[in-house]
């Protein structure tokens, strides 16, 4: 404990927490009764000895909360208009220091001497305040454990006048003002979270370790090696992560915990046994305690995991991402456990019954709020500010496939530290959560033995770049389908692909079982009203003629009907037709009603469908200014047009927060003389890209315009370096549109050239550099450097934009070595898979397609004798159009098919393209029917050979007409005219004419009878092409 005497006061921080304390009493008071402080009329907390087997307890939280400090045998009395205190003499001393300043609470300080005739007196005052005024209710904190001579001695003068007193529990009402943290509380416990993040990132890598070097080490060795790494002089890699920071202040929340071999125990209380490591599934956690805020995070790791294991660690990941989405201000905390056990529910309902009972709980200066406990039957909300343990886990599962008895029985759990805002929850603690960085496999190569297990296992240590780790999600670990495939490879993928067709099923029928999307919100057409002229008096002059008024500044057509001027506007128009006959010019104007085929607009929703509407009106007129009036309104119905489609162009925009600056300096994280695409307006001039404290800025300083990003609106962060390739960038994705260049747009990239050539090709500029014949070795040498540092800094920028972010941003990388040739829009272009993605971003258009917004995927054009194939990603979200990759090569359709597979995509393949802009409106229509017909097994019935009847009754909804369909790609038209027609089954073949081999015996036959040689039959019997000769397919 530190001195006295050494101890400062924040002051400031004082007054500021006193007063939230007292405003939130005070509101509780005028509240009804069953208040969260429940009518307390003064407030007590009492301190005697500090015990270290109790280090969590409300009086030392609301101690430490209001001073900084905790210290022994201090009293603390609130009543509503002041503060008193009661400590030892040298305290109350430091404790002055809250008289001075601005005081906005009045503090009153007593002393408690050694002189103990004083005790008595002292205590009875305090009692005093306690019951003036008739007061009777005085809240405390029943559940903590008070010790001491301080305390008894208090206890002896209270007992005098206890039963004066009504004693109220205000644990519930503390709680709720602790649970609420400010910036600096916020500042402080993330670096608590980067404390713990640091220590599993290092304790997995000592894991693999000792699992790949084959040690005996048990839990409770584990256990204690950790709780010494914040003093041991092997902590340097904490000192580099996290710099200015005082490691003497930190300290373990509780012993870490180290569990495996089929007994685990998810309570916070649970200790480390003595059994050596198992080397099948190892729980760890533990929590950083850091000036006294508590911190915590809990990871899973899986040596040579079976597919079972690594779908249900899969399944926990996303349930893990689904949660911190749902959390956010005024969401009930029971619906947010409610939701979590439906969403298993839905995906696998034999994990409901192994899924943890609370799903986490509030934390902060006590490490478990228990009145923010994440369950089923907590109706508290969240709030902003407010900081929870996640712990997500299923309990006890089987695992069949064990190699031992210890394997046999496994636990999976996630624990990270989350924190509240009015967006979705953000992750504070980060890392070490994929399964690729927690799932290790010694067993993955070709060969086996102990031999080939040293051979091929993964790396023991985290390996930093993300292209190196040994990846369970979308690396292959082949390029070809001739190298290292085995023979039942095939066959695993089509039960793989079964596997997960039956389960998008089952999602599908949760999903609209009850004919409702309980995913994806939609917005539906809205009726919208025009108001042309408030009053008749607004009306133009030109109206009292009685003439076709076009008012271009209120986009109003007035027209007259039985003499009266009846204004229409201008979006109530379908069109304008102008016809002369003989003197006579007509103009008729037709408008739009309900239940007219309008291509379009046929979805455009009326107030009221059922009322009487003017379907057209004809005027004639020997007027030559009915063509004139005929111009205008053509003029005013394009006018109108582009300003509704600029309109729906931007509906979709939705407010950014502001950037919040990093204020007293300028941003030490800086990217120099990079580009942005799409660019600024003016000239193509380089700017600067900064990390501010929630978000990025990019400016550049000749032009003075900038653009800001924020964290929360970055979906994907990409990094792609410029091996191969002319430039090297970084590429966000982002959740919702911003405005760049006068614009919309979802894609902003930043970039540098990566060669320092530039020349212009007609010989008028010449190369920047020259070089001679003997140099271009040296000149290489140099580009490859180049190259590198270029890949170092953009990595590294784009590695600390995610550390910036909190957790809200991962870095991803494309994989080049399973890249496949593609035409997503009009040029054929290199398509890389990333963990999360599939992208193309060196060139605009750029394409960026979410795996995890994808339903199904459908290989178009899959026939014998086809150079090319076609890819449809179909979304999740119905409405979204589904996105074609054109002319992907045959040669890798086995590569796209495995990757589609490690991805958990379902798949299907067909010969032919399909009219997906009718199947979807057909499944849109009515999804349920759609799910409980089959879903998208219909799909099936164009891959199952030449023998299918692809356009038989049950698809024929689905499925182009022949005279419909056409081929994707110029380039396969002389090969498609040679191949027969994949839609006529062999069954429609044989009646509609005969074989080729008949059609070869009957022309043999016809040249006998005409050249009525002998010879000829024989040689036409003896030749081999005869019978043998069939159809190019």
């Amino acid at each position: 404990m530190i001195e006295e005497k050494q101890l400062i006061l924040d002051i400031k921080t004082f007054h500021k927490r006193a007063r939230i304390l007292q405003t939130a009493w005070k509101e509780s008071l005028s509240k009804d009764a069953g208040d969260e402080f429940q009518g307390a009329e003064t407030i007590l907390i009492i301190i005697g000895d500090l015990l270290e087997e109790y280090p969590y307890q409300k009086s030392t939280a609301i101690q430490t909360w209001l001073l900084g400090y905790e210290w022994k045998d201090t009293l603390i009395l609130l009543t509503q208009d002041k503060i008193h205190f009661v400590a030892k003499e040298k305290m109350a001393e430091v404790l002055e220091q809250l008289n001075q300043g601005d005081k906005q609470v009045s503090v009153e300080i007593h002393k408690y001497t050694k002189d103990q005739s004083q005790h008595k007196e002292l205590f009875e005052s305090i009692i005093t305040y306690i019951t003036e005024g008739g007061k009777k209710r005085l809240g405390i904190l029943p559940k903590d454990l008070k010790e001491g001579n301080f305390v008894q001695e208090w206890l002896e003068v209270y007992e005098n006048f206890k039963d004066s007193i009504e004693e109220i529990d205000v644990s519930t009402g503390i709680a709720s003002v602790l649970a609420i943290k400010d910036e600096e509380e916020l500042k402080t416990i993330r670096v608590a979270c980067k404390l713990s993040s640091l220590i599993m990132q290092h304790f997995i890598g000592v894991v693999t370790s000792i699992v790949d070097e084959e040690k005996k080490v048990t839990h409770e060795k584990l256990s204690e090696d950790i709780d010494n790494i914040l003093t041991n002089e092997q902590n340097s890699f904490l000192k580099k992560g996290v710099q200015d920071v005082d490691l003497s202040r930190a300290d373990f929340c509780y012993t870490p915990i180290i569990q495996s071999g089929g007994i685990y125990d998810f309570k916070s209380s649970a200790e480390s046994d003595n059994r050596v490591l198992h080397d099948g599934t190892i729980l760890c956690s533990f929590g950083v305690r850091y000036k006294s805020y508590c911190s915590n995070i809990g990871r899973t790791i899986l040596f040579d995991p079976t597919k079972e294991q690594e779908r249900n660690y899969e399944i926990l990941l996303e349930l893990q991402r689904r949660i911190v989405e749902h959390i956010k201000s005024g969401v009930k905390l029971r619906d947010v456990y409610m939701k979590a056990v439906n969403f298993v529910k839905n995906k696998k309902p034999d994990l409901v019954s192994h899924f943890v009972k609370s799903i986490g709980h509030g934390m902060g200066i006590e490490f478990r709020e228990s009145a923010y406990s994440i369950n089923s039957k907590n109706t508290r909300e969240f709030k902003p500010g407010m900081v929870f343990n996640l712990l997500v886990g299923f309990q006890n599962l089987e695992n069949p496939k064990a190699a031992d008895e210890e394997g046999k029985i496994y636990s999976l759990w996630i624990i990270d530290t989350i924190r509240v805002s009015n967006d979705t929850a953000v992750l504070v603690t980060g890392g070490n959560r994929k399964l690729e960085y927690i799932a290790f496999s010694f067993q993955d190569g070709p060969e086996s033995g102990p031999e080939a297990k040293k051979e091929n296992k993964r790396p023991a240590q985290k390996v930093e770049p993300k292209r190196t780790a040994t990846r369970k999600s979308t690396v292959l670990k082949s390029k070809f389908r001739s190298e290292d495939k085995d023979e039942d490879s095939e066959q695993k993928r089509k039960e793989h692909q079964a596997e997960l067709a039956k389960q998008k099923q089952a999602e599908g029928l949760a999903r609209f079982g009850d004919g409702v999307d309980h995913q994806t919100s939609h917005r539906e057409a809205v009726f919208r009203k025009f108001e042309s002229y408030k009053r008749d008096t607004a009306l133009p002059k030109e109206v009292k003629e009685l003439k076709i008024v076009v008012d271009q500044r209120n986009e109003t057509v007035i027209l007259p009907v039985f003499g009266l001027a009846v204004p229409f506007h201008i979006s109530t128009l379908k069109n304008v037709n102008k016809t002369e006959e003989g003197e006579y010019t007509y103009l008729r104007i037709n408008f739009l009603t309900p239940g007219q085929a309008t291509g379009k607009k046929e979805d455009m929703p009326f107030d009221d469908p059922n009322a009487n509407f003017v379907r057209a009106v004809t005027y004639r007129s020997t007027d030559e200014n009915l063509s004139e009036i005929y111009r205008k309104m053509l003029e005013l119905k394009k006018t109108a047009a582009k300003k509704e489609a600029e309109r729906k162009e931007m509906s979709d925009l939705v407010e950014q927060d502001k950037l919040i600056e990093l204020r007293g300096r300028r941003p030490t994280n800086r990217l120099s003389e990079v580009f942005v695409r799409p660019g600024l307006d003016g000239k193509r001039i380089p700017g600067e890209l900064e990390i501010h404290e929630n978000g990025l800025r990019y400016q550049s300083h000749r032009t003075n315009q900038k653009l800001d990003i924020l964290f929360s609106n970055i979906q994907h962060l990409f990094f792609q370096p410029c091996d191969n390739e002319l430039i090297v960038l970084l590429h966000m994705h982002l959740k919702n549109p911003v405005i760049h260049g006068k614009k919309k747009t979802k894609d902003i990239q930043f970039y540098r050239e990566a060669s320092d050539v530039q020349f212009d090709e007609t010989g008028n500029r010449k190369r920047k550099y020259r070089y001679g014949d003997e140099d271009e070795l040296g000149a290489e040498q140099e580009e490859r450097r180049r190259r590198a540092l270029l890949n170092k800094e953009f990595k590294a920028f784009a590695e600390k934009i995610a550390e910036a972010s909190e957790g809200r941003v991962d870095v991803d990388v494309p994989f080049r070595e399973i890249a496949f040739q593609g035409v997503p829009f009009r040029t054929n272009v290199l398509l890389q898979p990333t963990t999360d993605c599939l992208v193309h971003l060196t060139d605009p258009p750029f394409l960026v397609i979410t795996i995890a917004d994808v339903e199904i995927a459908h290989l178009e054009r899959v026939q014998f004798g086809l150079k090319n194939f076609d890819l449809v990603f179909i979304f999740k979200d119905y409405s979204r159009a589904p996105v074609h990759i054109n002319t992907i090569p045959m040669n890798q359709l086995e590569n796209v098919k495995d990757w589609l597979d490690h991805v958990d995509l379902v798949f299907y393949e067909g010969p032919q393209n399909l009219n997906w802009a009718q199947i979807m409106r057909t499944i849109h229509k009515d999804p349920a029917d759609f799910y409980r017909d089959g879903g998208w097994s219909f799909l099936n019935m164009h891959g199952e050979g030449d023998d299918s009847d692809v356009s038989s009754e049950s698809a024929s909804e689905y499925v182009l007409s022949e005279s419909e369909y056409s081929e994707s790609s110029s380039d396969d038209s002389s090969v498609q005219d040679e191949v027969s027609e994949p839609s006529e089954s062999s069954e429609e073949s044989d009646d509609s004419g005969e074989s080729w081999d008949e059609l070869e015996e009957r022309a043999r036959k016809a040249d006998e009878r005409k050249e009525g040689g002998s010879t000829k039959r024989r040689e036409t019997s003896d030749d081999p092409r005869g019978k043998n000769k069939k159809i190019r397919r």
